[in-house]
């Protein structure tokens, strides 16, 4: 069987996209899916990304992981997705769409695609991190300097250790010079560093304004893959109204085996 596929990315967040809406990828093949996103014996990607019908919704986001699991939020993978269903001619330059965490909106504008998070009301600030949940679960821990040499290490003991061994999180190491902030992501599913993570943005951003390291609510964030900016409005520590903005660019179409 031939499989069309396109290739996306957000910030260096790259992504299979299929169009599925005549439901014919065989959804349950976390053998076919991790083969695809792997990057020597498949197309190579973080992540694999379906499009699919949704009743009273422009569409359906379907998430993989690169180890073929389904997966929590991703919020580049999101930003792609807007982006790719008005490549698809499904949306002009607004939408909504369910994903597994719920409903999201996305608008398109000058070549930036904004995704609107989930609310975020429960966030734990302990001495050295801070943990939440932005659609998918996030340790924050801000430092004078993000380790170079050895990022992936430090980051992948703490994702193996305890209860996150068991449950997984994705791990993000940031600094702030109190306007924007800097930030490695280490995520769960792909086990390994990638050069931007969306709902890691949105985590570090609004732990950095919980902690009162940032005092605005529109923040530009620097991750590897290029830049981001994520804006929100807070009451009672309680987070809404949450997006994140950055470009999401179609990179390929493709033909493949399966």
């Amino acid at each position: 069987m031939v499989l069309q596929f396109y290739k996306y990315n957000g910030t260096g967040n790259d992504f299979i996209m299929i169009d599925n809406r005549t439901n014919t990828f065989e959804k349950s093949n976390t053998e076919l899916i991790q083969k695809l996103c792997d990057r020597h014996f498949g197309i190579g990607a973080d992540g694999l990304i379906l499009l699919e019908r949704a009743l009273g919704y422009d569409f359906r986001m379907v998430y993989y992981n690169s180890d073929g699991r389904e997966s929590s939020m991703c919020g580049n993978g999101g930003r792609c997705i807007i982006q790719f269903a008005h490549d698809l001619q499904i949306i002009e330059h607004s939408s909504t769409f369910i994903a597994i965490d719920g409903p999201h909106k996305g608008k398109i504008n000058n070549h930036e695609v904004a995704l609107e998070m989930q609310n975020v009301e429960s966030i734990i600030n302990n001495d050295s991190y801070t943990e939440l949940d932005t659609g998918s679960p996030h340790y924050v821990s801000f430092m004078d300097e993000i380790p170079q040499d050895n990022f992936v290490e430090k980051a992948r003991a703490i994702r193996q250790s305890g209860t996150y061994a068991m449950k997984g999180i994705n791990v993000n190491f940031a600094s702030t010079d109190g306007i924007g902030i800097e930030m490695r992501t280490f995520e769960r599913g792909v086990e390994n560093e990638t050069l931007a993570c969306g709902t890691g943005a949105t985590a570090v951003a609004i732990a950095a304004h919980k902690r009162k390291l940032i005092t605005h609510n529109l923040i530009p964030v620097k991750v590897k893959g290029g830049n981001l900016t994520v804006s929100f409005n807070e009451q009672d520590g309680k987070y809404f109204s949450i997006w994140l903005m950055g470009p999401a660019k179609f990179v390929f179409l493709g033909n493949t085996l399966i």
